[in-house]
């Protein structure tokens, strides 16, 4: 079963200005980010960016990526999300990857293996990804989301606290981790078309409030989340200009994918 790709670009950015459309090695960041998911998926997958303004539209038409148009009032990524499936009009059983548009450095791997996952899970209404933590530093970080999974490979938990918690280990501090590994959530998702469309219908949890997460909404509701568990760190996102400059060394030390 093949599966769409969904990458929401908003115009609008608190920390880098128009961030969709700053130049990466001579093309627009939201564009690379199709170029780089086109890359590694099969050529049957349809790759369509949720635009927010006509400006993204352009810049997507004039490199040869499917694009639409979303209102600009959505409360969330996920509202946005659901737009694009009625505008594509895809059936309920259908599914998707939500590609954030920050991210030109994105494993295409990771992206068939959301989607596999999800596949794989029928009981699951999404699919998403971690990795092992290496560190004490990201355990203990609040900005680095942990995930606990059961023994069929689905979310128990996700939080902004050290879980879990290794009790005798930790009675002391956190100086060493526990084996196996805790691991980080990577906020990439798969979607069954017809569980997008009824979430943002879903009333917040209260959990959901209380850790700022809002995988967490889903799950409090019944819902299950499918984990791939990758052996890879996903590459860096773009939030800020520092970002930006990262990711444009590393696309012209490259050379980055030819602009079509």
């Amino acid at each position: 079963m093949g599966y769409t790709v969904l990458i929401p670009a908003r115009l609008a950015s608190t920390r880098l200005h128009h961030k969709p459309l700053a130049d990466i090695a001579g093309a627009p960041m939201v564009v690379r980010v199709a170029q780089r998911v086109r890359s590694g998926v099969p050529a049957s997958t349809r790759i369509v960016v949720a635009a927010d303004h006509p400006s993204i539209l352009q810049a997507c038409q004039d490199h040869s990526i499917e694009a639409i148009l979303t209102r600009v009032d959505h409360a969330s990524g996920s509202d946005r999300l659901a737009e694009a499936c009625d505008l594509l009009a895809l059936p309920e059983d259908d599914i998707v990857v939500n590609v954030q548009g920050d991210e030109p450095l994105i494993d295409p791997a990771l992206v068939q293996a959301v989607a596999d996952v999800l596949l794989a899970h029928p009981s699951a209404s999404m699919g998403t990804a971690a990795h092992s933590i290496d560190s004490v530093a990201d355990f203990t970080n609040p900005n680095v989301v942990k995930v606990v999974l059961d023994a069929a490979g689905l979310a128990m938990y996700f939080s902004r606290a050290p879980i879990a918690w290794w009790r005798d280990g930790f009675a002391q501090g956190i100086h060493d981790l526990h084996q196996p590994a805790p691991l980080r959530h990577i906020g990439i998702y798969a979607y069954r078309v017809g569980f997008l469309r009824l979430f943002p219908q879903l009333p917040q949890a209260p959990v959901e409030v209380t850790e700022a997460l809002e995988q967490l909404r889903p799950m409090w509701h019944g819902h299950r989340i499918a984990v791939h568990v990758s052996q890879h760190a996903p590459g860096p996102g773009v939030d800020t200009p520092q970002d930006l400059e990262r990711v444009r060394a590393v696309f012209l030390a490259n050379s980055g994918p030819t602009v079509s």
